[in-house]
């Protein structure tokens, strides 16, 4: 048989135009002639990595966020801090030194410390050759620092989104399927409370059959155009500036995914539809706040202030993804799911079903939500926030999601067990940024998602409702 070129599967189904509307049925067929194994290749949808009595980290990038992943590793039992790089020295010395205060005198006592090149977090990984690394960088090293995590021996676990391109995607995958290292993006939002609880409802047929849903990353952010110098801003700007799409589309779509079983054995995305709508509100941020010389006036920008798209699953299932980071509203993530039989929102949390939701209401026709829900707690609570909830809301991090994400991340590496979220999953999820970008780009043209598990998702268990 003749061998698999990695680069030509890319190039064949990484489409793009006019040909983006007929892929469904070239991959479908490449899915069935091209050879899935390489040499040693393994599918990591289920993926079980040896256990791990002692999970050694390093750390790159300790910002505003790397820096809250760290202090949090370093409580968590079976946790070894072994090196921390930054471009910024007194950033990669504070978390190091915070780190060591945890570790009491018994962890976390002989962390390296890297710190004023562009690639000194490179030179970690060669002399440290860390069990797992954390990346908290700006996105565009996310893919290139993944990978190369990958290939020095280390698990690697990324900040969304997981790459900004499909061949990067591509590229991810490949690499953690041929070095057997796990590639998680860590989706924090998909250990909320209220987002674990309508998982373990929909697991248990509350609302029918699923239909619709409904995610959103919306969060004034321009105060981050203060950061010009370092910080998130800095960077995040120019992507504001540059590209027209979705940016950051995966603190909403991960949840509703996991939810509808997406690429874990019962339906899978399809395709894409995005529109966005002018770009007036950077624009007009920067001309109120900052002289007319300055850089943030001196960009074009060409991003949308509010995009929308469409996602249609196998199924046809639907799921409406928005996404804005300029306009004066409040925070929301939408989190809806639609079945046949009821509904489930967030923002704030509230719940209607056919025939009414036990001691609050007698029909579909009102929401039950606040104090109304409590029976529903009572009777549906995710039995990982039973066991971690009190815990995780006293370590914090966003409510106590990123805390749960991290003890997670750190108990499935000791026990050998699957990730909570997968590879494809974190592809899947980043890949409606390029999607979008093109749609908008082709006037809302259909975009068809890659099938980065070559049709194994079909095979692939559904995410376990985790004691």
């Amino acid at each position: 048989m003749k061998k698999f070129d990695r680069r030509d599967f890319i190039k064949k189904t990484t489409l793009s135009g006019v040909a983006v509307s007929l892929s469904s049925g070239l991959l479908s067929s490449q899915t069935k002639t091209i050879p899935f194994f390489e040499n040693n290749d393994k599918y990591m949808g289920d993926f079980k990595a040896p256990k791990l009595d002692k999970v050694r980290i390093a750390m790159i990038g300790v910002g505003a966020r790397g820096s809250g992943h760290a202090t949090q590793l370093a409580t968590i039992e079976g946790t070894e801090i072994v090196a921390i790089s930054d471009l910024y020295e007194d950033l990669a010395k504070r978390s190091a030194d915070r780190c060591s205060k945890i570790g009491k005198g018994s962890r976390h006592m002989n962390i390296a410390v890297y710190h004023g090149g562009e690639n000194k977090w490179k030179q970690m990984l060669q002399e440290v050759r860390p069990d797992a690394v954390f990346i908290s960088t700006n996105w565009k090293n996310h893919a290139p620092m993944a990978i190369e995590a990958m290939k020095q021996g280390a698990h690697a676990f990324v900040e969304v989104p997981l790459a900004l391109t499909l061949d990067e995607m591509w590229d991810i995958v490949f690499t953690s399927e041929q070095t057997q290292k796990h590639c998680m993006m860590m989706e924090n939002v998909n250990y909320g409370r209220e987002e674990l609880l309508y998982l373990n409802m929909c697991r248990q047929g509350v609302i029918g059959e699923l239909l619709h849903a409904e995610a959103a990353y919306i969060h004034e952010l321009r105060f981050q155009m203060e950061e010009q110098k370092r910080g998130t801003g800095s960077w995040r700007t120019y992507h504001y500036a540059k590209r027209n799409g979705n940016l950051y589309p995966t603190h909403g779509l991960g949840p509703v995914a996991q939810y509808m079983n997406l690429a874990r054995g019962e339906d899978n995305f399809n395709s894409i539809v995005s529109f966005s709508t002018p770009a007036l509100g950077r624009k007009a941020y920067a001309e109120k706040n900052y002289p007319a010389d300055h850089k943030w006036n001196q960009l074009d920008y060409k991003g949308g202030d509010l995009n929308t798209s469409i996602v249609k699953t196998n199924l046809g299932r639907t799921i409406m993804v928005q996404w804005d980071e300029t306009s004066p509203r409040p925070y929301s993530r939408h989190n809806l799911i639609q079945g046949t039989k009821g509904t489930l929102a967030g923002f704030p949390t509230r719940i209607a079903l056919e025939g009414g939701v036990e001691g609050a209401t007698k029909d579909h026709h009102r929401w039950a939500e606040g104090e109304q829900l409590a029976k529903i707690y009572e009777k549906y609570e995710h039995p990982l926030y039973v066991r971690l909830g009190e815990l995780s809301r006293k370590m914090g991090g966003h409510g106590g999601m990123d805390f749960m994400m991290l003890y997670r991340i750190v108990e499935c590496l000791r026990n050998g067990e699957p990730l909570d979220q997968n590879v494809y999953e974190g592809c899947l999820w980043s890949a409606v940024s390029p999607l979008s970008e093109q749609s908008v780009l082709q006037g809302g043209a259909p975009q068809t998602f890659p099938d980065f598990t070559r049709g194994q998702w079909r095979n692939t268990q559904s995410l376990k409702i985790v004691e």
